[in-house]
């Protein structure tokens, strides 16, 4: 999501500089090096096994128009993030520092298309090929070996989407997704607009594409919870800026859903950001970018504390052995280490 986002507070030339020490540390440099940005909020002390005490939110790189949906290379060791202005897909590796994996990443036709035309939310699937949210080509797409896209669905019943935000595998092989205006050059008043609600999808390894739920008014992050019994959708709205739950059916279809964390108050406290991108770790535990930074909230909903970046952060992913979490905050790339271990993408 960037409709939303605050306006950065930092100079180009300070994004540059940090984006130079952090890749110089990633050269060889003592780790002490690495810059460092904004603070652990503790609220409940269950936030300690997950976060440890001397945490910090390291920044790897920066400078970027605004970056999203960080997803690990498990075969590379090796992040790759998207920088949706500017149309490209990145890569961060330790030792080797910073390249541009893909360009074009989500629109590849002639001439302008918004500000918001790159792809949005990664995700590897079962067979470790990249999956991407595309705001311009509007569609989710699979980038086959040896290069090349294929789309992987773009339309419902024949109504092109707004924009493909972010998703999720499930172990069937299915692909779960968000489609809020976020993408769209108008966004919601467009006129290439087709469908008028945003919606939550599914698409079967066969191709067949259904909507899961059309009553959530913008749609965004989405994550499984680790039996995959559960699926959480943030909503990132001002007017209404939350998450949901919703029980998976055994058909894969989903219930009405319930709130699941309610973030109007932080919101109306001028926190940065608006809820976004999330990962659940291995023990159910929610990490959930919005108001401040990435929240971290416990299975049964209770805000344990914040990973405050000071910036509107857009996503995060799980990294390296699983205890690493990669987070996306506006321009910059981040990463902190952790005591719980999530589970990477792909095979």
């Amino acid at each position: 999501m960037s409709r939303w986002r605050s306006s950065r507070c930092v100079s180009l030339l300070a994004c540059v500089c940090l984006f130079a020490c952090g890749s110089a540390a990633a050269e060889g440099g003592p780790p002490d090096l690495l810059p460092t940005l904004g603070s652990i909020e503790r609220l409940d002390p269950r936030l300690d096994a997950l976060v440890p005490p001397d945490a910090v939110i390291e920044v790897l790189a920066g400078g970027f128009a605004w970056a999203e949906g960080p997803v690990w290379l498990e075969g590379e060791q090796a992040v790759l993030f998207s920088d949706i202005p500017r149309n490209r897909v990145m890569r961060f590796k330790d030792g080797e520092g910073l390249s541009v994996f893909l360009e074009p990443a989500g629109f590849t036709g002639p001439g302008a298309y918004g500000s918001e035309r790159g792809c949005n939310g990664l995700t590897l699937d079962r067979q470790g090929h990249l999956i991407s949210c595309e705001h311009g080509d509007r569609r989710v797409s699979r980038l086959t070996p040896g290069g090349g896209k294929r789309t992987v669905a773009d339309n419902y019943r024949g109504k092109r989407f707004n924009s493909p935000n972010d998703c999720i595998v499930h172990s069937s092989g299915s692909i779960y997704f968000t489609d809020p205006p976020y993408g769209l050059p108008k966004g919601w008043s467009d006129e290439r607009r087709e469908l008028d609600f945003c919606g939550v999808y599914r698409v079967t390894p066969d191709g067949e594409v259904t909507l899961l739920c059309d009553t959530m008014t913008r749609p965004n992050g989405i994550c499984f919870s680790p039996d995959e019994k559960l699926l959480y959708v943030a909503q990132s709205d001002p007017e209404a800026p939350l998450w949901k739950v919703f029980a998976v059916e055994a058909d894969g279809t989903l219930d009405e859903g319930r709130t699941f964390f309610d973030g109007t108050q932080l919101f109306k406290s001028r926190r940065k950001g608006l809820p976004d991108g999330l990962k659940v770790d291995v023990a159910g535990n929610v990490f959930a970018t919005g108001p401040g930074g990435v929240l971290v909230f416990a299975p049964d909903g209770t805000h344990l504390g914040t990973l405050l970046t000071g910036q509107a952060t857009a996503n995060c992913g799980f990294g390296g052995d699983g205890r690493t979490l990669y987070i996306t905050a506006d321009s910059y790339l981040c990463r902190i280490r952790l005591s719980t271990a999530g589970p990477l993408p792909g095979p």
